[in-house]
């Protein structure tokens, strides 16, 4: 239902002012999914924001920024065994490590409303640099340059293993995907 609401959302149009534009985010509207593999099987799960800082440029992109931490040792991972094998120390040890954090250091824009962002993510105490793509659309039925109240889709994928959360590596696979919605409002 998400996903059908957002494609059917018009694309950002350009702002009608070039200053970068601070936004807060609406955790109730927002959700960190992930996915991954466990033999043939696809599970889900999700993890609750903890903080996040953003600005954003429309009119020059690169400029725009971002910094997001997440609470893993709140995560879900779809069952309960799953869950706490995920949290242990053979994989996010969350009791040592319980936020993961990006923060970026390039946005690129590749077309209307969607950019590329390069950063930092940090996971188990391991930082690496990823690069996640991002779509922004309006609320649906806004006015072309209303810019107050946005959604951003994330998506991307890491290795596990580049982190060091390598648990379990011959029943579950190296690769999450990530599916993020963040709802964000200006003001901030």
């Amino acid at each position: 239902m998400r996903v059908i609401l957002f494609l059917a959302a018009m694309a950002l149009a350009p702002a009608l002012s070039a200053a970068p534009r601070d936004y807060t985010l609406d955790e109730r509207a927002s959700e960190v999914g992930f996915s991954w593999q466990f033999g043939e099987d696809t599970f889900t799960g999700t993890m609750e924001i903890a903080q996040a800082d953003l600005t954003i440029d429309f009119e020059d992109v690169s400029q725009s920024r971002v910094t997001v931490a997440v609470d893993a040792s709140r995560a879900e991972a779809g069952f309960p065994f799953a869950t706490e094998a995920m949290r242990g120390p053979r994989v996010l040890d969350t009791a040592a490590h319980p936020l993961i954090s990006f923060r970026s250091r390039s946005f690129t824009r590749t077309g209307p409303g969607t950019a590329t962002i390069e950063g930092d993510l940090t996971v188990r105490g391991v930082t690496r640099p990823e690069t996640i793509t991002a779509q922004i659309y309006r609320a649906p039925g806004s006015d072309a340059g209303d810019l107050s109240r946005l959604t951003v889709l994330i998506s991307g994928s890491l290795s596990r293993s580049a982190f060091g959360a390598d648990g379990w590596s011959d029943l579950v696979g190296d690769t999450v995907t990530l599916d993020i919605t963040a709802t964000i409002a200006e003001g901030g």
